[in-house]
């Protein structure tokens, strides 16, 4: 369980939405065509807070963290995060499948809450490790090139690559890309952080240096949502746990309860397989 401190560096909580969470989602529902990914979800998170979600291959997890930001368009479902709220049953494609001007404005305004880091880095190859960090606010965010410079420069010194700023992805490890991805997630100044898999796709001896930010910054405060096949890690760091299978929350609650105790016959099996030796 992670012990949050408020050291004067640490982001300032995100706006809560009207019942005093950062973020709720209402009865979210995905489908790709006849599939359906995610059915009837509902779940809240609190500012400050870590919540990870587990769960199995194709259980739904990518999809519902891609939702909260509306990189993947739910069916229907509500989406809170702070002061702006969107329900999906009224997003729906126009001519040829682009969504209407007022619909796109709507889910940029959400988006602008979070900041993703992906499971394979997407850095941009031609620019340094400093240029894929001020990219976003520069050109996104408008912000003068100096200030956006001075903070991606405390950004990496954050997440232990000071002296690899001028270094291109190609000259990076595998964890140091990432972790340049989480200081491009953290440049936007979002609300809530947003990780699938992080390191999924790492060596096993880079896995730790990444974990070992992401504890940082739940210990500063930071409130995220982490998709995540890494236990240790959460029980270590999450405040809540979901465990999804079959596109539905089948359990949640502290990690305590979730994984050292789980209560569900499908958790049980499912955390059994995961921790079974190889």
């Amino acid at each position: 369980m992670s012990t949050h401190s408020s050291p004067e560096s640490s982001p300032a909580p995100g706006p809560a939405a009207p019942g005093g969470h950062l973020v709720e989602v209402e009865h979210l529902r995905k489908s790709f065509g006849e599939h359906v990914v995610i059915e009837d979800v509902s779940f809240t998170v609190d500012p400050g807070t870590v919540t990870c979600i587990i769960g199995p291959s194709g259980s739904g997890k990518t999809t519902l963290l891609r939702a909260l930001n509306a990189l993947e368009v739910p069916d229907s479902g509500v989406v809170r995060i702070g002061a702006t709220t969107v329900d999906f049953a009224g997003i729906n494609p126009g001519t040829g499948g682009r969504l209407p001007r007022a619909q796109r404005t709507e889910l940029m305004t959400l988006r602008r809450h979070s900041g993703m880091v992906f499971q394979a880095h997407h850095l941009f190859p031609h620019k340094t490790a400093l240029q894929n960090v001020i990219e976003g606010p520069v050109v996104v965010q408008h912000e003068p090139l100096a200030e956006a410079t001075e903070r991606a420069r405390v950004l990496l010194d954050k997440v232990g690559l000071a002296d690899h700023a001028d270094k291109f992805p190609f000259q990076l490890s595998g964890g140091q890309q990432q972790r340049v991805g989480i200081a491009r997630a953290l440049a936007m100044r979002p609300d809530l952080v947003l990780f699938d898999e992080p390191t999924s796709a790492l060596d096993p001896e880079l896995v730790g240096d990444v974990l070992g930010v992401m504890k940082s910054l739940a210990a500063e405060g930071w409130t995220m949502v982490v998709v995540t096949h890494e236990l240790r890690f959460a029980q270590q760091v999450a405040d809540q746990v979901l465990f999804i299978d079959g596109g539905v929350i089948v359990e949640q609650g502290p990690p305590q309860d979730v994984i050292a105790n789980p209560q569900h016959p499908r958790t049980k099996t499912f955390l059994t397989r995961l921790l079974e030796p190889i």
